[in-house]
């Protein structure tokens, strides 16, 4: 790459570390470093909503799915879409309303408040395992961008991405993921939509791709189990992932937390059209890949000219930071809040909550990191990520927003069991036992959870103190 280029990458390297410092500075409290304050309006909540759940995976994996499969890859980027969108209409206003009311900071909260500690401790291990897979998967795709663009090496390109996004977001807490969202939205469109005229002109017009073998406009050709289960998967984790009550809890109001989500959903959509289309032109133009290049990259480095190459990987890279740094900050948020402050020292002053989140961020870079360096395929991650948010968790929060029958037993029982029968047909899938094991684990683990959520809860017994804290709970939803 042009020296040009790789000054645009450092810039914005170093500008991030700028921002977290200057972030660390203006915070005021606990409720600043995770949720910003609670002032959030819908247009920041949008950029947080499309920086979170756009990032290297979506960008880099649907490219590639596309180079790989054609119009298919559309439905990963697709799908997040229709959560946002389900999750903002169905639930994003009851979260910011009974959040502001308990001064909820994470989703773990939720759950002890509407059943009890055992199922707020499920939460919080199923909430952490799913924070440091996302975190992960970014590192994945930021070392690979680098190493194959600038031809620092992938272990020197990995140790900077790591380097400088786990040190920004630990010392800048929400407040500077709020900061850099906006500019890093800005960035990642500038950098997907250049993609379409660029291919484009390289392949002699937008209808260059139509040289494709018939397959590639196969809208099911990734296969219909595997599209079934990763999109069910997918939209049940927005209701189950931390960042989405958040998220929620810094809007100023219950409509912007709901307006801002509706808006992300519409922005989302062009971004899964122009990754998928990237993909499949790169086929065309580089029907083979040199090795260890992935779609995106080789269209970037032959396609666009000099300068606009060090923008759209900035680009690209903003995606990939700012999905990042929220997955840090709520794992942290995860031990501050939902481990140490509720099982260990209740009574911690906020000096002492800081200066465990700053650590806690750094030690949930660390851990995803070494996770990232052993386990290096993007989607594989994502996939057992989403499916222990989703199977174990889902039934037990959305039917506690709108249920009075669900009870504290039948949530802790069916997460816990639908969990670790999750954990367990991962191990055995990835050990190759064939059989059953060849379903997606997201059936089994949903099976169990409502084997036991719905019997438990209609053939148990309430207590008259379980009955008066879920009518007091789900009342704080009214206006």
């Amino acid at each position: 790459m042009n020296a040009v280029d790789i000054s645009f990458i450092v810039i914005y390297l170093a500008g991030m570390l700028v921002i977290g410092l200057y972030s660390n500075k203006k915070h005021k409290g606990v409720e600043n470093y995770y949720v910003a304050g609670r002032k959030s309006n819908p247009l920041t909540i949008m950029c947080l909503w499309v920086s979170c759940w756009i990032g290297g995976a979506s960008v880099i994996g649907t490219s590639t799915k596309g180079y790989e499969l054609g119009v298919t890859a559309i439905w990963y980027v697709g799908t997040l879409a229709i959560g946002c969108l389900s999750f903002s209409l169905l639930f994003a206003g009851k979260v910011k309303r009974i959040g502001d009311k308990l001064h909820h900071l994470t989703y773990p909260e939720f759950i002890e408040s509407r059943y009890d500690s055992r199922a707020r401790a499920v939460a919080t291990v199923c909430t952490l395992l799913g924070m440091v897979g996302v975190t992960a998967s970014q590192l994945v795709a930021a070392g690979e961008i680098l190493n194959t663009l600038t031809g620092w090496g992938l272990g020197s390109s990995f140790l900077a991405a790591t380097f400088v996004l786990v040190l920004y977001t630990a010392l800048g807490g929400y407040m500077a993921v709020v900061f850099t969202d906006w500019v890093q939205v800005g960035l990642l469109l500038l950098g997907v939509l250049l993609g379409v005229p660029f291919a484009a002109r390289a392949m002699g017009g937008l209808d260059g791709i139509n040289v494709l073998p018939e397959s590639y406009f196969d809208v099911g050709a990734w296969g219909w189990p595997t599209i079934i289960a990763f999109c069910i998967s997918t939209i049940m984790s927005f209701f189950t992932t931390m960042d989405s009550y958040t998220r929620c809890m810094s809007a100023k109001t219950p409509s912007a937390a709901r307006k801002g989500g509706i808006l992300a959903a519409i922005i989302i959509l062009p971004i899964a059209i122009s990754a998928t289309y990237e993909g499949m032109a790169a086929r065309v133009i580089m029907p083979e890949l040199p090795a260890g290049m992935n779609a995106m990259t080789g269209l970037i480095l032959n396609t666009f000219p000099v300068g606009i190459k060090g923008l759209v990987i900035v680009g690209i890279l903003a995606a990939i930071m700012s999905s990042a740094d929220i997955a840090i900050i709520t794992g942290s948020a995860n031990i501050t809040r939902d481990i140490y402050q509720r099982y260990i020292k209740p009574d911690v002053d906020e000096k002492r909550t800081m200066k465990l989140g700053f650590v806690s961020s750094l030690g949930i870079g660390i851990v995803a990191a070494l996770l990232a360096w052993y386990e290096q395929d993007i989607m594989n991650i994502l996939l057992i990520t989403f499916t222990i948010l989703s199977a174990g968790l889902f039934f037990p929060t959305v039917m506690g927003f709108i249920w009075k029958k669900g009870s504290a037993d039948a949530a802790f029982y069916s997460m816990l069991v639908s969990t670790a029968v999750v954990i367990f047909w991962n191990v055995g899938s990835s050990a190759g036992w064939g059989g059953v094991f060849g379903v997606d684990a997201l059936w089994p683990g949903l099976i169990v959870s409502a084997l036991i959520y719905f019997p438990v809860s209609l053939l148990g017994k309430q207590s008259e103190e379980e009955k008066r804290r879920i009518v007091e709970f789900l009342n704080l939803d009214k206006d």
